[in-house]
């Protein structure tokens, strides 16, 4: 008796790789360019992070004093990330009569990038983010607002998702809402590429110059990370600052982090978000 020929299968898709399963990466000089494509991680987010009913509209607020007056009126809590720092709420509010998660990513790619699987792990798909940044042009005035058009990726994290490149960009959808928005409301802004480090007390002046040829008008620590890990995942994101401190000369804090500058552009972030 023959035996009967293999089905075929319908889908054209090639089968996920195993956690685990065994693929051959060059070896580089330097191993942050040792970049593995295989889709699956040995821990990968749902391990950690189940779906669930959340909305699919995602705020990732810097503002720790924002969120803790959402959280006096009326934010309900849906879930929490637990880390050697702490807890770390997921939030959930009505914002205009709709369903919007607001959660502080924490501080640094890693961590960010890290706060940015779980809730797409969670069941979120668009996200815009609001933070301050420091400024490379001291005429920027202080809570002057800046939409980052692309990020350098002088960071570690975006490398382990993306092949190395100078630069990343977010979500066009996603600036557009943020403009749309902004224009709606009269406000004035520049859209620019911004500097994504690592090194907090690195940015020597030479870079600080560096960057400003480059068309940077910003330093953060954590655009590049966010966009690389919402290309990979297939997620919509943006992100709108402020401007923070001055690194265009001797370093000037400013008083730059005054509540009203943040609690205006947390609402901001909001209904860009809802437009996606």
């Amino acid at each position: 008796m023959k035996a009967k020929p293999p089905r075929k299968s319908s889908s054209n898709k090639r089968p996920r790789r195993k956690a685990g399963s065994r693929t051959r990466i060059a070896r580089r000089r330097y191993p942050i360019l040792e970049l593995d494509t295989t889709p699956v991680a040995v821990l990968e987010p749902s391990a950690v992070s189940r779906p669930s009913d959340v909305p699919e509209h995602c705020v990732l607020c810097f503002f720790q004093d924002v969120i803790d007056g959402l959280r006096l009126n009326g934010a309900r809590e849906i879930g929490r990330r637990r880390s050697e720092l702490g807890n770390h709420p997921i939030n959930e509010i009505d914002f205009d009569g709709r369903r919007l998660v607001v959660v502080h990513p924490r501080v640094g790619a890693p961590m960010a990038a890290a706060m940015l699987e779980a809730l797409i792990a969670m069941g979120c798909r668009k996200f815009i983010a609001c933070g301050g940044a420091g400024v490379l042009d001291g005429a920027i005035a202080v809570g002057h607002i800046i939409v980052p058009t692309a990020a350098i990726r002088d960071e570690g994290t975006s490398y382990h998702y993306l092949p190395a490149a100078r630069e990343i960009e977010p979500s066009p959808r996603a600036v557009a809402a943020i403009e749309t928005v902004l224009k709606a409301r009269g406000y004035d802004y520049l859209a620019a590429k911004t500097w994504t480090t690592d090194g907090l007390y690195r940015e020597t002046r030479a870079k600080v110059l560096m960057r400003k040829r480059e068309g940077c008008l910003t330093v953060e620590m954590e655009a590049a990370a966010f966009f690389a890990v919402a290309k990979f995942r297939g997620v919509e994101f943006g992100q709108i600052l402020y401007a923070g401190d001055d690194l265009s000369g001797e370093w000037d804090h400013r008083n730059w982090m005054r509540h009203e500058v943040r609690e205006r552009l947390f609402v901001l972030a909001a209904e860009s978000c809802l437009k996606l």
